[in-house]
């Protein structure tokens, strides 16, 4: 379609272009024909158009296979894994988040991320068949579609039932609630529109259905968890070691009162009692020195 209207506007731009000309310069009609096909093959616009025509095949076949390879199961599953693995490691440090690990007991889910309110566990298999045959038949058999748009629905509730029991389980160390992840935009947004109330009836029980963007943003709502979490465990560390500071503070000045009211006071009681001493016995060795001179005195 695009290499036709692309094709359209060269050639209206050319009639254009020779009309133009033709008015200008005078030319007959029938020099028109040979004017534009030799025009063509000069300006090389058949071999320009025949690139593009086959790159637009090539395209199309290449969205046949995507749509073929989307089409199964296992395959569409592998892609969900992919996109859920890509978002985590783009925004995560790899000791935060894990890919397809035992956690809680053994059970695996296909992510998981590491929270300040514990294990966040990540299902990506969502059943998305009958979701695709509903839109096959909203162009081919509009009464099958609200047919299997009931079906698409009862499987999406299935998934979450499954999700709610494997992985909400605090008390084996997940946190409150855990992702289901759809890697497709459009479908969480039909789901939003047309589930709201399934969709908040699961949200009760611990299931967040989110889409990539959705991850993305609740991604950085942990993370910035995690930093408070931090934050808070080295304050804590902190407030812990002013306390045992304060303990050996409390020990030392224990230590020094006992050495300065006992030991220090009393060895300055003894030496002010024994200067006393000292004083009282040079005061006598002063006075029998006069007495001595005063004799020597009398005899002389």
């Amino acid at each position: 379609m695009a290499v036709q209207i692309f094709l359209g506007i060269i050639i209206l731009l050319l009639v254009i272009l020779i009309f133009l000309f033709v008015h200008r310069q005078k030319i007959r009609p029938e020099d028109v024909g040979p004017a534009i096909s030799d025009a063509w093959v000069k300006s090389g616009l058949s071999e320009t158009i025949g690139k593009l025509k086959a790159y637009a095949e090539d395209i199309r076949n290449d969205y046949k296979t995507l749509d073929q390879l989307l089409r199964t199961p296992k395959e569409r599953g592998s892609l969900g894994e992919i996109a859920l693995e890509q978002i985590l490691r783009d925004q995560l440090p790899p000791d935060m988040f894990g890919i397809r690990e035992k956690v809680l007991d053994g059970k695996t889910p296909d992510a998981y991320i590491k929270s300040a309110a514990g294990i966040i566990c990540i299902d990506s298999k969502f059943p998305l068949d009958n979701y695709r045959k509903m839109l096959e038949a909203e162009a081919t058999h509009p009464e099958e579609k609200e047919n299997l748009k009931k079906q698409f629905l009862k499987n999406v509730e299935s998934q979450l039932d499954k999700i709610a029991k494997e992985y909400v389980c605090p008390d084996r160390g997940s946190a409150e609630f855990a992702f289901a992840f759809i890697p497709s935009e459009g479908v969480y947004y039909f789901l939003v529109n047309e589930a709201y109330e399934l969709l908040r009836q699961y949200g009760k029980e611990g299931v967040q259905v989110v889409s990539p963007l959705t991850l993305s943003h609740k991604i950085e709502l942990i993370k910035a968890g995690v930093h408070a979490r931090k934050l808070s465990e080295q304050a804590e560390k902190v407030r812990n070691d002013i306390f045992v500071l304060r303990h050996r503070f409390d020990e030392i000045d224990r230590e020094w009162r006992v050495l300065y009211e006992t030991h220090l006071r009393n060895a300055g009681r003894k030496a002010e009692d024994l200067d006393r001493a000292y004083k009282r016995l040079r005061e006598e060795f002063a006075r029998i020195a006069t007495l001595s001179e005063e004799q020597n005195r009398e005899l002389t």
